[in-house]
């Protein structure tokens, strides 16, 4: 079975992203509360559909639920624009995309604490869930305000949902 490798690095970084230090992914999933980036891309159909990403019951934070179609942490040395092609390529598959930032923020959960940099895109060609995920598909935005608070979702997909207005 498959596993988060706890001893990845992430950078820590400040609110702006600034980086103040280093840890490991257990540090960072476990409680510490260390600040440490992530990407997520939200990738729409020419329908206006939202594709999302399940999770495999071996993630370590929010297994089986349904997410961002590309949540992924920032590695220690790589910068965000770095990570969010590695993290869509290795996730999806997809390289020929234009992404465009529509915020960043800090998300707290009781484990962990993250400075999310996301994005969002329009795609109509093909998506390979690789086998870090446990498949996706595309969701009418209906369907997915009708499943909201019923512990379908992440309440960080849940959240960003919320914020971003879609």
């Amino acid at each position: 079975m498959m596993t988060d490798n706890q001893e990845e690095m992430f950078p820590v970084v400040d609110e702006e992203g600034n980086i103040t230090g280093a840890a490991s992914r257990g540090e960072c999933h476990g409680g510490s509360k260390l600040l440490h980036p992530v990407v997520h891309l939200h990738v729409f159909n020419s329908k206006g559909e939202l594709y999302l990403q399940k999770r495999p019951e071996w993630k370590d934070i929010q297994p089986g639920k349904w997410d961002t179609a590309v949540g992924g942490h920032v590695d220690l040395g790589e910068s965000v624009d770095m990570a969010l092609k590695r993290e869509v390529r290795e996730e999806l598959g997809i390289t020929d995309y234009e992404p465009t930032q529509l915020t960043h923020y800090v998300f707290e959960s009781e484990r962990e604490k993250e400075l999310v940099f996301c994005f969002r895109t329009q795609y109509d060609g093909p998506v390979a869930p690789s086998d870090e995920l446990d498949g996706g598909r595309f969701w009418p935005l209906e369907e997915i305000r009708e499943n909201l608070g019923k512990g379908v979702f992440t309440p960080n997909f849940e959240q960003e949902f919320k914020r971003l207005g879609f």
